[in-house]
Parts: C-alpha cells; structure tokens; sequence
C-alpha cells in the first residue's frame, strides 16, 4: 500500500477546518498528520467535531501551530486561519519545501497595493505574490500542478467569477454597469461568537451587510478583468441568508447588440464542457442552494430578458465546500499530482 500524503491543517476549530475534517477522512492519498489551533491544544480532534467519533482522524491530538514541527511532518498544509495570519508561516513553509494551500485572502490579490488598501494591513510577504497562482480550477488548471502556492479563492468570488467567466471571455456583455447580488448562509461570517451572527439575529429575516465596500469585491474584479482584458469596475452587494450554508448569486449584466439566447447557452455550454464541477442548468431550469450543498458544484441558470437587453446568471454553490475547503482540497489534489476530484463528495447533502 503506497504511502499516504502527509497534509497539515492549521486553524481547524473554524468552519474550513471543521469542512475540511469532514472531508479528509475519504480522501484515499492523503491525510491529516497535524491539525493546530492555539486555544484547543492539547485535545483530540474528536473533542471539538464529535462526527469523527471512531474514526481514526477523531484520534489525533490538536497542537500549537508551529510551522517548523508542520515543515518536518508535512508535505502539504493547508492554513485555513485570517487575513494576515497567513502570511510568514506560509513563508516559512515554502522556504522549507512543503507546498500550502491558503484559504485565507492574503495572496488572493497580485497587486500589493490593492490588498493594502483593501485590508488596511500590510503585507509583509510582498514577494510570494508573483509565484502564488489562483485556486480556481476551471480557469487555472495549468498553473495550478505547477505550483507551491494556492491562494484558494473567496466563496463569493468563486460564484461570481464562474457565473461571469464564459460572457466576459466570449465579449457578449458590456464590461461597465455589471451587479453583483450575492446572498450567503450565515457560516460565511465564520465560527467566532458575534452578536450580528447569532440565531435570533439572523433566523426569520434578511439583510445587507457590507454595502458598497466588502472585501471580495476587488479579488472579482481582478479575475473578470482579465477574463474580458480590461479593467472593470462592478458593483459587488451581499446580503445574509437565514440558513447555514450557500451561495446564491444573481448577476445583472448588458448584452452587447446582435447576441442571442442561443449565442449565450452555446457560449456557456462550451466554456464548462471539460469542467464537471460546473452545470450549467437547462433553459428554464434555475439553481438553488441546497442542490449544492456539501459538494464542489457551481449550478449556472442563464435568463436572457429580450425586454431590457439582459442577460442575468444566477449561480449556486456551497460557501464551505465549493467556496472554501472543497476547493482548496481539489487544489491539494492537482499539486500533488492527483486527481482533482480525490476525495470529494460527488453527491449534495439532503435533508
């Protein structure tokens, strides 16, 4: 029996790593070695996510992060923590030889300056940003086996650029007045304990949040600017769902003159063709959340309203698996030369 790779976890007491824990025990070449977290050491995993009770992962001990004992032990980690905390044990980690997955959004965006003004932090690890290659795999399949550094995707991001990836590249939208309506589960807003995330603050109601300056927004415009080859200014709005989990993005654009329905559905069929974790649905047919749930799908719907020239996507996915750990699993995958699909659930979780 071959050697399994060794993958570490650093943060698994939030909502990625516990995604993650979820997912790793089916993954046939790889498993979790060290799983970190500062406020839980010293207990096994099992204590915090009681669903691995009998199996073996449940068993491992959490320890302090230390991105010396995860270099010695490790061929891959992945750093599932915040903004900025990523940045030197990545470096760190890369220096030493052992490849990283970063679900956080410190090498998401290639121009430091950007991220600097987005994040109001600075970055200290500038120069990892030109090797660091974009986890998406339906647009960077080439450059992802090649390279040690995975900066895993936003979960909006990952449902706004697939939603807009065949228009922008085939020109059949004005790049200029595109809206994004983004609508999340409340595990989006992560596992810490804030009052705006509580269940009798979100349960039986709906809001906005983070209207017009949310952090995702220049990480889109990066990726759907080179998509079209131009620079593209949209406007990015999120709203909080009332459910635990998904991604729901309605995405308003302007069709250029002469372009079909037919024009679109061709476009979009043969941009997702060699993609299996994208479907595009049916005409007629729309996406929903729960159809996606737990797995890496990005459901497409495509509505062209011939009376104000519109084209409108609406797409699903699953902010935890698609938009997050699945994701950055599929991307542990094709570093490590294997399949992307390894370990992934090809099925939703039903009620």
């Amino acid at each position: 029996m071959n050697k399994k790779i060794a993958a570490g976890l650093v943060g698994v007491t939030g909502y990625a790593g516990m995604e993650l824990a979820r997912l790793m025990p089916a993954h046939p070449s790889m498993e979790l070695v060290r799983v970190t977290s500062r406020s839980d050491a010293g207990k096994q995993l099992v204590e915090l996510y009681p669903f691995l009770q009998g199996l073996e992962l449940g068993e491992l001990e959490i320890t302090q992060p230390d991105a010396r004992d995860l270099a010695t032990t490790c061929d891959i980690v992945f750093l599932a923590v915040p903004h900025k905390a990523a940045m030197e044990i990545a470096a760190t980690l890369l220096a030493e030889g052992v490849k990283v997955v970063d679900l956080s959004a410190d090498f998401r965006l290639r121009d430091r300056c950007v991220y600097e003004q987005w994040y109001d932090v600075e970055h200290t690890q500038a120069e990892l940003l030109e090797s660091a290659v974009y986890g998406l795999p339906e647009l960077y399949a080439d450059r992802i086996p090649l390279a040690s550094l995975i900066a895993n995707p936003g979960c909006y991001p990952t449902a706004s650029i697939l939603g807009l990836a065949p228009a922008m590249k085939q020109g059949l939208v004005h790049t200029d007045g595109v809206v994004i309506d983004a609508k999340s589960g409340t595990s989006g807003a992560g596992r810490g304990a804030k009052v705006p995330s509580l269940f009798c603050e979100v349960h039986d109601s709906f809001r906005a949040y983070g209207l017009p300056s949310h952090r995702h927004t220049p990480e889109i415009e990066q990726e759907v600017s080179a998509l079209a080859g131009t620079d593209i200014t949209l406007s990015f709005n999120t709203h909080l769902l009332p459910i635990d989990r998904g991604i729901l993005a309605t995405i308003y654009t302007q069709l250029k003159d002469g372009v079909t329905a037919e024009a679109v559905r061709e476009a979009y069929d043969s941009f997702y063709a060699d993609k299996p974790y994208v479907r595009v649905l049916p005409e007629g047919k729309l996406p929903e959340t729960r159809f996606v749930r737990g797995t890496m799908f990005c459901d497409i719907g495509l509505v062209v309203d011939p009376r104000t020239n519109r084209l409108v996507i609406l797409s699903a996915i699953d902010n935890l698996c698609r938009g997050a750990s699945g994701q950055a699993l599929a991307n542990a995958n094709l570093i490590c030369g294997l399949p992307l699909e390894a370990g992934l659930p090809a099925t939703p979780l039903m009620p």
